[in-house]
């Protein structure tokens, strides 16, 4: 399916960019990796450290459909991470996460279908679910661009990803923990009883490897995932870093969320369990205002959403068993020598 055909991955130098070449690059899959993104810094550190022919680095930004349409031509396959991601950032510039998120979106699509991509997988998160913040809502948005494009596309599939939290991701909590910890700092926890997704990069890279090999024009994937509180996981990480600071609970900030949301109980109603994941349908009736405002289902009472609340909860002795795998743990508190998302 993939041999002798060339991927395009959009905001390519992230986390999710990198866990993906570690699965390809080395390997006959793709004849050709393409990074697009927007920072030149982290593509030549990219290009320096890897250091392999079957890259191929574009300077440019989704906002700028031009920049996208020159990547985009001989490409198969896309991966669509480029994001606006960090909820502050977000909340105080809503305008510039709609650009990347939503229009940034539309020039994506619009450009592979142009050049007759076989299939576009865009990337969504558990906060575009029930939305609350600035960056939950662009994403929505975004993923109702998806759907909405996927409806029209003949020759194109465009699929769709969502998935909660990565587990030491840039930005997240557990990198802001051990540093907290190694300087003898507190722990600073909004809510103790606050739940997260806990799932790896290597997970999240599953679901849209699911999607490429499964998605079919519209469809949304969602992977099953344990969670846990902020409190156990900082209980977890001080038993691992063997230092007992003491947490400090500064509560909820603005933007955030008690539990998260994986998947509407809309969503559930009409979505397939294919095991570790879920298929979420697209809604592909037309304009026919009955069938949106006129016709109801009363089964949608007796469903629940899949939130962080209600999927498997992991206790802090679990907790510090999944953290024990991830190379950022392994690197920074245990000292093994692991590149990982040095880009």
């Amino acid at each position: 399916m993939i041999k002798d055909k060339t991927l395009l991955i959009t905001g390519g130098t992230g986390s999710f960019g990198n866990a993906v070449l570690q699965r390809f690059l080395f390997t006959d899959h793709f004849k050709e990796i393409r990074i697009f993104s927007r920072d030149e810094k982290k593509q030549d550190d990219m290009r320096i450290f890897l250091k392999n022919d079957k890259l191929r680095f574009y300077i440019g930004d989704v906002r700028d459909y031009n920049s996208i349409e020159q990547a985009m031509q001989g490409v198969d396959y896309v991966f669509h991470a480029a994001a606006l991601k960090q909820v502050p950032s977000c909340e105080f510039f809503p305008l510039e996460a709609t650009k990347t998120n939503v229009f940034g979106t539309q020039n994506v699509i619009d450009s592979a279908i142009k050049n007759n991509v076989k299939k576009v997988i865009c990337l969504s998160t558990d906060k575009a679910a029930y939305p609350i913040n600035a960056m939950g809502i662009s994403k929505a948005l975004m993923e109702k661009v998806a759907i909405s494009a996927s409806r029209n596309s003949k020759e194109t599939i465009v699929c769709l990803t969502r998935y909660g939290n990565v587990m030491a991701s840039r930005g997240s909590v557990i990198p802001l923990f051990v540093k907290q910890l190694k300087n003898g700092e507190n722990l600073t926890i909004t809510d103790s009883n606050m739940t997260r997704f806990l799932m790896s990069l290597d997970q999240a890279v599953e679901l849209v490897l699911f999607a490429f090999q499964h998605g079919n024009s519209g469809d949304l994937f969602v992977n099953k995932a344990p969670a846990g509180t902020i409190g156990d996981l900082a209980e977890a990480l001080k038993f691992i870093c063997k230092i007992n600071s003491k947490v400090k609970v500064i509560g909820t900030r603005h933007g955030e969320k008690l539990y998260e949301t994986l998947c509407t109980r809309e969503e559930m109603l009409k979505a397939e369990d294919m095991g570790e994941f879920f298929r979420i349908p697209a809604d592909n009736r037309d304009l026919n205002y009955s069938q949106y405002f006129s016709e109801g289902d009363i089964n949608i009472a007796n469903i629940s959403d899949y939130n962080s609340h209600n999927t498997k909860r992991l206790n802090v002795q679990d907790i510090i068993l999944l953290l024990g795998n991830l190379p950022f743990i392994k690197k920074e508190v245990f000292g093994e020598n692991i590149d990982q998302n040095i880009f």
